[in-house]
């Protein structure tokens, strides 16, 4: 029992020191500190969970079973003990983030079965930079159109961040100011403001150029020369790529850049929106959209970068594009010396320039359909199975295009004899009966007598 006049109140007092905010990978010390006139019992740290329902225990001294004070601080203060417990996490994680309490014990005066209690409390807030930024075009691949506006979305993703980074959007290197939408328009017309909607509405639609362009394909459709650059300027030879006589590579059609009137009386007006996405690990992705109606006249070569600003970035991080219509097509023909019955496949296999968006591709055969019945195929290869003789000497067309613009390339596919099938045969399917006609034909003729 205490004697008497003896005061019967302890003290204690426990506050974790602050901390600002830190980044993944960091060693981060927490500081509890307390202050009491009482003999120490215990300090047990809690890491607390899904929004405190569960306290998982990260460390417990006992000063009953335990002599070891070497990871307190203490000091004699007037009769005051004060003391610091530290708990170190040598390489913080974004598992970590979250509330932590500090509890410390002591006996009270009066009897030592009795245990006085307080605790501190501290939110470490655990940030993560960005680890992945890329810029993709929406809604491509996508067809070029000279004489409609298009709508174009550019949108950037980031990935890993936490908390969100701030993202925005340059062009050629100057902030691009923009119109924040709280949704992206559902429509293309969502786009177009009343200036955008007057101009459209009074464009200049020039029918001569229209019927020019058109006129070009009719002379290739029938068999024609069809207009095409100095073949040393239009196409860059591969080294790498050597193609055999069999295959004769036509260089690439001019499409005239004639766009109407109208796309240079408008200002670009860009609209921004952008949506947060958790992770299950804690970070979040933001996809950040920058929408405008594209006009390939100005737009061909603009450079545009997202930036992304983030408290764990000491510096922005960036992805740039720059918006390029295909040019130059580079086809490859496989087998190089085709035979009656191969398999041919003919494949774009690159450009001149670097393209952004990804181009949409179409195969169609100039005069003819293609060797499935199909007017047109679409895709970077055109595979052409079991290839009869009459199609010796045909053109195929690839149209390589994108919202900046659309270039064509041909090729021609020449068929040689075949000796593991004899003349005169068919297989199964009769696949090869066009090929002893064509033969024939040619003997005939062979056989007319001169003069």
């Amino acid at each position: 029992p205490a004697p008497p006049g003896a005061l019967l109140y302890r003290y204690l007092t426990v506050s974790i020191e602050p901390l600002p905010p830190v980044v993944v990978g960091d060693a981060v010390t927490l500081k509890c500190n307390f202050k009491t006139d009482g003999r120490m019992r215990e300090i047990v740290w809690y890491r607390v969970t899904d929004g405190g329902t569960i306290k998982q225990k990260i460390f417990t001294f006992d000063a009953m079973f335990s002599t070891n004070y070497s990871h307190m601080e203490n000091y004699r203060k007037r009769e005051d003990l004060v003391y610091q417990s530290t708990v170190r996490l040598p390489e913080v994680r974004i598992s970590d983030n979250g509330p932590y309490e500090c509890h410390v014990g002591i006996y009270d005066r009066a009897t030592r079965e009795k245990v006085v209690l307080a605790s501190g409390n501290i939110f470490l807030n655990v940030m993560s930079p960005p680890i992945s930024i890329s810029v993709i075009a929406a809604d491509t691949p996508a067809p070029f159109s000279r004489y409609q506006a298009q709508n174009f979305t550019l949108v950037c993703i980031v990935s890993g961040g936490k908390p969100a980074p701030t993202v925005y959007f340059k062009r050629d290197g100057e902030l691009i100011e923009v119109v924040p939408l709280l949704e992206p328009p559902s429509g293309a017309a969502g786009l177009q403001d009343s200036r955008a909607a007057r101009n459209l509405l009074n464009r200049d639609l020039d029918d001569t150029k229209m019927q020019k362009s058109l006129s070009l394909l009719d002379v290739e459709d029938r068999g024609g020369r069809p207009y095409t650059e100095d073949p040393l300027k239009s196409l860059t030879p591969d080294p790498g790529l050597l193609f055999s006589p069999a295959t004769e590579i036509i260089p690439e059609t001019v499409v005239s850049r004639e766009f109407p009137r109208w796309v240079h009386d408008m200002e670009p007006v860009y609209y921004f929106h952008h949506t947060h996405i958790p992770l299950s690990d804690g970070t979040v992705e933001v996809r950040a959209m920058l929408m405008w109606t594209l006009n390939p006249q100005i737009d061909n070569e603009a450079l545009f970068s997202c930036e992304v600003k983030h408290p764990a970035l000491s510096m922005p991080m960036q992805a740039e594009v720059t918006l390029v219509a295909p040019k130059g097509p580079k086809i490859m023909m496989t087998p190089t010396r085709a035979r009656v019955g191969d398999t041919v496949r003919i494949l774009v296999h690159g450009f001149q320039n670097e393209v952004f968006p990804e181009p949409l591709f179409t195969w169609t055969r100039v005069g003819s359909r293609l060797l499935d019945g199909s007017a047109e195929h679409d895709g970077k290869e055109l595979i052409l199975e079991r290839v009869p003789a009459e199609l010796n000497g045909s053109m195929y067309r690839c149209t390589a295009q994108n919202p900046l613009g659309s270039t064509d390339t041909h090729t021609r596919l020449i068929v040689f004899e075949n000796p593991n099938i004899p003349r005169g045969t068919e297989d199964s399917n009769g696949k090869f009966g066009s090929y002893t006609v064509f033969h024939h034909k040619l003997q005939l003729i062979s056989e007319l007598p001169l003069g």
